[in-house]
């Protein structure tokens, strides 16, 4: 994950992104929110903007899974070897 992607505090804080919400994809949050209310949240207008943000999504939880999965071998074979 680049950090390109993660918006710094001030302006996630501008952008009255929810905490829950402040996470590696933010900073492609504050341009859909701001597409979704200028166009009053019709589906179709901002896709570009969506697709983006939800493949962040899924490519940071592809991530945390991988490293998940690495930490678990790593500690089953450290009990092997104990």
């Amino acid at each position: 994950m680049t950090s390109s992607h993660v918006a710094s505090q001030e302006e996630l804080k501008a952008a009255k992104v929810p905490v829950a919400w402040r996470d590696q994809c933010s900073a492609l949050l504050i341009p859909l929110n701001v597409c979704r209310r200028q166009s009053y949240y019709l589906p179709w207008e901002c896709e570009n903007q969506r697709h983006s943000y939800e493949k962040c999504q899924y490519d940071d939880m592809m991530r945390r899974m991988r490293k998940m999965t690495k930490l678990k071998l790593q500690q089953a074979e450290e009990l092997e070897d104990a």
